[in-house]
């Protein structure tokens, strides 16, 4: 055992060693000392616990538990990947995997199948949206987790797996599919809004990204109608740094710069210009955003806007502007960290939280208002760092209804769309598909015996009243008046469904129309009724004021 941790502190010195070496280009300031020293204490302080602790420990948990604990004091973004964790990171960054190409979730405890992919073995095999997943090659899915689920369902391309469901209506079924490479699509729509304005849903930033986007517009323009483009990242997480410059390209002229990259290593630091001929460069365009577009959205919709390329439409982005490279590790481990930051062409970096510097409880702050720079885009339009990338027309979202949140947060209406699709074998074309009054009445008796709580804002206001008075001792004097007020305020469900039909009749048909026609219908349908949508195909009928916004000329 003695000769084995002899093994283990030599190992932690030759890594450290190795990390002099790696550094030795970098200025004299850091302390090398350091790193070997704590290093070496690292490996006697690991020996120590593993012979002494009075349990036994797991020695790959505990060395994990350090490095995961180390890496998120930099910031969220530095990870480590081990050997097992190497296929989930594959798929990030491909959208590639092997298995039966569908989302699973869990409902009552039990596994169902949320969404199938279409095209792939989940689809081909009819397993629907709502199927109760009960056992995977004869084992129970009871008590597993969805991430349990997933590793059981996924596998090598060619190789089977047999299913065991549950379907209402129908009992019982088993399905045997036969898993193949999933590649899910970065644009998993592409159409026109209206006659004239095209639109693009892009959902990710894994590889051919650039291409889909590129085959998308050259699709829109074959209709000879096509005077306008709808650019959605709304929601999009971000990927491949090299997939944001490609799709940037589709829009603007050879030669340009879309973003430039600057970290600690001052060789790697690089500007990224355009390498290829545009499909489009004059088309007004549009970019749909929101807080959950960031990182190669932000590329996207602050490099479009920089340049003057189209307007940003929608909500403020998530602003992470941090650039991340993986390095391979022993034993097949790598290791994912922030190496830089990227700036978009006016100059800014969209950073919003600075990780380098924390407070004394380790949090972060935000960069304040005071220390964001002014910078100009191509027109000489302002433009602000520190912050995420602000949309040109702010668009605030209208939020759900209280009844609605809830028919949500309860997956009613989720159960509702399994429960049509389960009694009908078909619709009409997603945009044709409207739910009937005997449709929505059907609905409603479906909710009946269901539960779904809720609070309105009047109930929670009247409730912090009645908390306030009660401390103030005044509850009393008023309390005849709570008891009106409060019984006044009486939730009618079937008044509230009534008053918000509107709002979830478009949920509905939404869910309803995905059973039949997948993610595609989903896309179809969210645009026919999307507020930012709308308001961007106003902006691109008025030609002026978009050309205003963007400080050009008619």
């Amino acid at each position: 055992m003695k000769d084995l941790f002899k093994k283990i502190r030599w190992y932690y010195l030759v890594i450290a060693l190795g990390i002099l070496g790696l550094f030795s280009f970098k200025t004299a300031s850091t302390n090398y000392f350091e790193i070997s020293k704590n290093l070496d204490i690292f490996a006697t302080l690991f020996r120590e616990v593993n012979t002494y602790y009075v349990d036994d420990v797991d020695a790959g948990k505990l060395i994990k538990k350090a490095i995961d604990e180390m890496l998120e004091s930099l910031d969220p973004y530095t990870n480590y990947i081990s050997e097992a964790e190497a296929e989930d990171f594959r798929f990030q960054m491909t959208g590639q995997y092997g298995g039966i190409g569908s989302m699973v979730g869990t409902k009552n405890n039990q596994v169902v199948i949320t969404e199938p992919y279409e095209g792939f073995p989940a689809q081909k095999a009819d397993l629907r949206a709502g199927d109760v997943i009960l056992e995977i090659e004869g084992k129970s899915t009871q008590n597993k987790t969805t991430t349990d689920i997933s590793k059981m369902l996924k596998g090598q391309p060619g190789t089977q797996v047999k299913i065991l469901i549950q379907r209402e209506g129908e009992g019982t079924l088993t399905k045997t599919l036969t898993r193949e490479e999933i590649q899910l699509k970065n644009v998993p729509y592409v159409g026109m809004v209206n006659e004239n304005t095209g639109y693009i849903r892009l959902a990710s930033f894994t590889q051919n990204a650039g291409k889909e986007v590129r085959d998308a517009m050259i699709e829109l323009k074959k209709n000879n109608n096509l005077k306008s483009v709808i650019l959605d990242v709304r929601g999009n997480p971000g990927g491949l740094l090299h997939e944001s410059i490609n799709i940037v390209n589709v829009f603007v002229p050879q030669g340009v710069e879309v973003v430039s990259t600057k970290g600690k290593v001052k060789e790697w630091d690089k500007s990224y210009k355009s390498l290829n001929q545009p499909v489009d460069a004059e088309l007004p365009m549009v970019v749909l955003t929101n807080r959950g577009s960031a990182s190669a959205s932000e590329i996207v919709s602050g490099s479009i806007q920089d340049l003057d390329r189209g307007v940003v439409i929608g909500q403020k982005t998530y602003g992470k502007g941090l650039v991340q490279s993986t390095r391979p590790l022993t034993y097949n481990a790598q290791l994912k960290v922030t190496t830089a930051k990227y700036y978009t062409p006016s100059g800014r970096c969209i950073q919003a939280l600075d990780y380098s510097h924390r407070n004394a409880d380790g949090s972060v702050g935000s960069v304040p208002d005071s220390l964001k720079k002014e910078f100009k885009t191509k027109s000489g339009r302002k433009v602000f760092d520190g912050g995420g990338v602000d949309p040109d027309l702010v668009n605030k979202q209208a939020d759900y209804s209280k009844i609605t949140e809830s028919l949500i947060i309860n997956q009613l209406v989720f159960d509702y769309a399994t429960k049509y699709r389960n009694r009908h074998a078909s619709i009409v074309p997603a945009k044709d598909f409207k739910l009937t009054e005997a449709d929505f009445t059907d609905f409603k008796t479906f909710l009946l015996d269901k539960k779904y709580d809720y609070q309105t804002a009047s109930e929670k206001a009247l409730e912090d009243f009645k908390k306030k008075a009660e401390e103030e001792k005044y509850f009393e004097a008023v309390q005849s008046q709570y008891q009106q007020l409060k019984q006044n305020l009486t939730r009618d469900k079937q008044a509230d469904l009534d008053k918000n039909k509107t709002e979830i009749i478009a949920l509905l048909e939404s869910e309803i129309a995905k059973r039949y026609y997948f993610q595609k219908a989903e896309y179809e349908m969210a645009a026919m009724h999307d507020e930012d949508v709308k308001v961007a195909i106003k902006l691109l009928n008025d030609l002026p004021r978009y050309l205003a916004i963007l400080g050009k000329k008619q």
